[in-house]
């Protein structure tokens, strides 16, 4: 049985050669394929945004004034230390 990489490899020797005078580098386009895809990516990012802002109005966080916050943090501190 022959080796089955050495046969593809000359298979695709020789075609390589006869694509390369088919293409002509100033036409070459993603095609409809291409836009698909991207068309799809950019949809799945629209639709991630309109959810995140949808989580991001339902978060309620209020900011507690200067004062409050040290005073809460140094209670906190006092009362770990003296255990």
């Amino acid at each position: 049985m022959p080796d089955m990489s050495a046969s593809a490899n000359l298979a695709l020797t020789h075609l390589v050669p006869l694509a390369a005078k088919e293409l002509d580098e100033n036409k070459v386009t993603p095609g409809v394929l291409g836009f698909i895809v991207f068309a799809a990516l950019a949809v799945g990012v629209w639709m991630l945004m309109k959810s995140m802002n949808r989580h991001m109005g339902r978060v309620n966080f209020e900011e507690a004034p200067e004062g409050a916050a040290k005073g809460a943090a140094g209670g906190r501190a006092a009362s770990s230390a003296k255990e």
